[in-house]
């Protein structure tokens, strides 16, 4: 039992978790296409000039042939140095957050983008990342994680400053993330059960009266407008709803095997769902793939899930078996709510799918993830690997 411990813990470069990622982005490329082309440009032309000639398509495989230079680069550097230098880059995204707040270019009600020349950049997408590795080495230093004040107040506040910063910019979904990405590891850092729920509880009261303050404003913010287009679809089927019920309607459009892509006359091509090349590329994979397709893409983002948390259990350093966590968790939530917000089953956020939707900021942050987790499985040493044992949550005793 110990030989077959120590086998799986032994360093490795995780080969099948990379594969996997990368045929999730190639997937992408081509619903990308086939959700942003010009059918009276390039109906008849090649897969490779569809590419080409459609702006997004071309931009997407631009990121995905310079996401392996992201993958070497964190892989030049041990897990220790990440360790080490981890405040640098919290400390350094937190700057670019609040000069967003100040520089930042507004697009669709939010000031979260900053202007690079052709392209622009979200700082919130490395924002995550940032938080995370901060958090995973905040987490991983005490015996007893957040069982002083200090250690409470100072991991409150790791998290606190960025989901406020993104917060003043208008961003609701990486909020989510990052809080969804922090329970997660503090429960596996195997946080006192009792301050988790304390915690959780207080969540849910905050977020009550929140909503409750919105929904009675004779003027709702757009956050809790969409809320209300979730509850009741049909009365904002004009506008607010008109995502939910137009994303429904090209995914059942799909059935079984779907009706192909770069099709004339179907939802996709005619752009029937804004913003389907991005948030709601679900839609596309929907419609021309059908639920054989959505399916294939569900197994596949499952395998990149449970074999992180196969890598995070046999991965004895706290700090690494952390990051690979946060990283699970992080695309677990991606994964969840886009596609029960393209089902009609959960409010529109606006949260992508990793590897699939279009964007750089999303794209490269989500591969420089998984470079992380490659980094730890790679870094770590097979002497002295044993099991990682599942947390246990224990209730303190008076």
């Amino acid at each position: 039992m110990m030989t077959e411990s120590r086998r799986r813990s032994q360093a490795h470069f995780d080969w099948p978790l990379l594969l996997a990622v990368y045929v999730l982005a190639l997937f992408g490329l081509y619903c990308i296409t086939a959700a942003t082309y010009e059918p009276d440009i390039s109906a008849n032309a090649p897969l490779l000039n569809k590419i080409l000639n459609t702006r997004s398509g071309l931009w997407q495989s631009i990121f995905i042939l310079v996401s392996p230079i992201v993958v070497a680069v964190v892989m030049a550097f041990p897990t220790e140095f990440i360790r080490a230098r981890t405040d640098l880059a919290y400390f350094g995204i937190l700057g670019l957050l609040l000069f967003t707040l100040v520089a930042g270019i507004a697009v669709s009600n939010l000031r979260g983008w900053l202007n690079a020349g052709t392209r622009n950049i979200q700082p919130s997408e490395f924002a995550k990342l940032s938080t995370l590795l901060m958090l995973a080495r905040n987490l991983s230093r005490p015996e007893k994680p957040m069982g002083k004040f200090k250690d409470f107040f100072r991991t409150m506040m790791i998290v606190g400053v960025p989901v406020l910063a993104i917060l003043a910019q208008g961003e609701t979904g990486t909020v989510i993330v990052i809080a969804f990405m922090f329970l997660v590891m503090i429960f596996f850092a195997g946080v006192d059960l009792k301050l988790l729920l304390a915690m959780l509880s207080v969540g849910a009261i905050a977020i009550g009266i929140v909503l409750a303050y919105g929904l009675m404003s004779d003027d709702p913010d757009y956050r809790i407008v969409r809320i209300l287009a979730f509850l009741d679809p049909q009365k904002y089927a004009q506008d607010a709803s008109y995502q939910i019920l137009y994303s429904q309607k090209t995914i059942g459009a799909g059935q079984l095997t779907g009706v192909g892509a770069f099709m004339d006359n179907s939802f996709t091509t005619l752009k029937y769902v804004p913003e389907s090349s991005t948030d709601f590329i679900f839609t596309v994979i929907g419609e021309c793939f059908g639920f054989v397709g959505c399916a294939a893409v569900l197994v596949l983002y499952l395998f990149i899930v449970l074999r992180m948390l196969y890598l995070a259990r046999f991965t004895n350093d706290k700090f690494g078996q952390l990051v690979i966590i946060g990283v699970m968790a992080m695309f677990f939530f991606h994964l969840f709510q886009n596609v029960a917000m393209c089902l009609g089953i959960m409010p529109i956020t606006g949260i992508p799918l990793p590897f699939l939707s279009y964007g750089g900021s999303n794209f490269i942050s989500n591969i420089a993830a998984v470079a992380l987790v490659l980094n730890v499985t790679r870094s770590r040493s097979a002497a002295t690997m044993l099991t990682m044992p599942l947390p246990k949550m224990k209730m303190n005793k008076k």
